[in-house]
């Protein structure tokens, strides 16, 4: 699982290696906003498709197809990259609806030709920090 805290800063190059480490970083995440890219753009195409624990779970949840589609091709990002997951890689993106409301999405890549939306729900803001990090235990 990698984390992403996604703020660039001005690259400083103290040594040979901490500029490769910035390249890394920074092939890392343009390669995951291409990504994200390709996911809004199948979403707003509506090339997308429910898990069926993600159907479950935006009833119980009360989130509406409407919202989920407003979080994502609004100004989402995405903050957890799941390159090695079980059922296929697949990345956590937080967006918001047009009311404020925060969401967490975790969507398949977009090498298939529907992103599967895995799960959705609030994040509670008691176990993130600004909705993007998780927090450590206490």
């Amino acid at each position: 699982m990698i984390f992403f805290a996604l703020y660039l800063e001005p690259f400083t190059c103290l040594s040979p290696n901490v500029f490769k480490i910035d390249q890394q970083r920074m092939m890392k995440y343009n390669q995951i906003m291409g990504v994200h890219e390709e996911i809004r753009s199948k979403i707003l195409r509506r090339l997308y498709e429910f898990s069926k624990h993600a159907v479950d779970q935006s009833i119980i949840r009360d989130i509406s197809v409407a919202e989920m589609e407003e979080a994502i091709t609004g100004g989402s990002e995405v903050v957890e990259d799941y390159p090695d997951d079980k059922y296929g890689p697949s990345c956590l993106i937080l967006g918001f609806t047009k009311a404020g409301r925060a969401l967490h999405m975790q969507c398949s890549y977009p090498s298939r030709p529907l992103i599967k939306i895995v799960t959705l729900y609030e994040p509670d803001p008691d176990l993130w920090v600004d909705f993007r990090i998780r927090k450590q235990d206490q």
